[in-house]
């Protein structure tokens, strides 16, 4: 790698533009190395057998392009969105561009056309990417009303200071039915509205989010979410759904919860519900297979114990 000494680690260690290589002081001869890959029309790489994270790959898609972002799969891996989107994991980096710009025609790239306002897409660590608002828009016509919205909870949930580095949400409801009242025609909009009516503020995971979409159709009442509930004097609990009406609490026991440690956590939290009163309800993953239908038989058999019974409306 001697021939590029100049060039500055990060466009080492990921695929850059010929504009950033010339400013930095590389040479076109230097370019035409046999090191030197050519991924597309005006972006390089010098070759190396390390992975590159997909949002360093897609940076310079997005600068050689004008009035582009990265959209759709490649922005939905990006920000780590839970759930699933059929195709994400297809070859190709997905970017959309902005109307009356023509889609860009690069080898390597899922083109899309968009129209965008300046607050739908930003400028993240170097890439334009369109926000997690707007691609949750983007991608729900492949999506299940479900998974849009385990997504949505995701994005609406506040953050717990303890184990986060930020102290807001990543988006409102009101952002979220901002962004559908303007794109009214956008494929998927059906879905994504009937996902909003659906997103609630409160579940921590996707297997919470799924929990709750079950109960709900299967008529249960609806359940606070991850609400501190001061149990007896001095003890609070945060149950994951809870039910303070009837006293039942519903506890998802992830992967987690096999550590040693977090096993301890579990019987003392089991013996501040039994003291106080409270049936808990443990919720693993075997539970959640078929629909949730054991997870919903378990939380309605608890709720039957204390007097609850479905209406006729329900």
């Amino acid at each position: 790698m001697a021939a590029f000494q100049g060039l500055p680690r990060r466009l080492q260690a990921s695929p850059f533009t010929v504009a950033e290589a010339v400013e930095s002081g590389l040479s076109y001869g230097k370019l035409r190395h046999r090191d030197v890959l050519t991924l597309s029309r005006g972006i390089k790489a010098v070759r190396s057998d390390g992975e590159v994270p997909l949002a360093l790959l897609t940076r310079p898609f997005t600068l050689v392009t004008g009035y582009s972002a990265a959209s759709h799969a490649t922005a939905f891996t990006i920000w780590e969105f839970p759930g699933y989107l059929p195709g994400a994991d297809d070859p190709g980096i997905h970017i959309s561009r902005q109307y009356p710009h023509a889609s860009p025609r690069r080898r390597g790239v899922e083109a899309h056309r968009a129209m965008f306002r300046d607050d739908e897409v930003e400028f993240h660590d170097g890439l334009w990417i369109t926000t997690r608002a707007r691609t949750w828009l983007d991608c729900a016509r492949r999506m299940s009303v479900d998974e849009l919205v385990v997504v949505a909870d995701h994005l609406v949930r506040i953050p717990r200071n303890e184990f986060e580095d930020r102290t807001e949400p990543y988006a409102t409801l009101p952002e979220l039915a901002a962004m559908l009242e303007r794109h009214k025609g956008t494929p998927g909009i059906v879905k994504a509205r009937e996902a909003l009516q659906l997103a609630r503020v409160g579940a921590d995971s996707p297997q919470e989010t799924k929990l709750r979409l079950a109960c709900g159709r299967a008529g249960l009442p609806e359940p606070a979410l991850n609400v501190p509930t001061m149990l007896l004097p001095g003890v609070s609990r945060t149950p994951d759904q809870s039910y303070p009406e009837y006293r039942v609490a519903s506890e998802y026991d992830g992967e987690t919860h096999n550590d040693p440690l977090q096993v301890v956590c579990d019987v003392e939290r089991a013996d501040d519900y039994h003291r106080a009163g409270w049936i808990e309800v443990r919720i693993m993953k075997k539970h959640m297979l078929n629909d949730a239908k054991e997870a919903v038989r378990k939380i309605r058999d608890a709720l039957h114990s204390r007097g609850w019974r479905r209406t006729p409306d329900h």
